[in-house]
């Protein structure tokens, strides 16, 4: 099916904490109906974990290539998770991990 949800789980590296890139995440997931969290880790990347459609999840990745102004974006990995169920509806920003 292809509205069937999927996960993925997202790395993004380069200057992208202290530049407001886990608000833009929020707004852009928001936008595109996706939900999940994002938070930054202490090794200065960022984590974004996404469901949605394939096709939602394809815009974020390129939205999270992008990034708001300030951030320059290095690179993102993209790995395919598990769905979490308790993430069904909202898209938060967590604290460092």
């Amino acid at each position: 099916m292809a509205d069937e949800s999927k996960a993925k789980r997202y790395f993004v590296s380069g200057m992208v904490q202290g530049v407001g890139y886990r608000y833009f995440v929020q707004r852009t997931a928001l936008w595109l109906g996706v939900s999940g969290y994002v938070r930054n880790l202490r090794d200065g990347r960022v984590e974004v974990y996404a469901t949605g459609t394939a096709a939602s999840l394809a815009s974020l990745r390129k939205e999270l290539e992008g990034g708001p102004d300030g951030a320059e974006v290095d690179g993102v990995i993209e790995e395919d998770t598990a769905v979490e169920t308790g993430l069904v509806h909202l898209f938060s920003i967590k604290h460092d991990g």
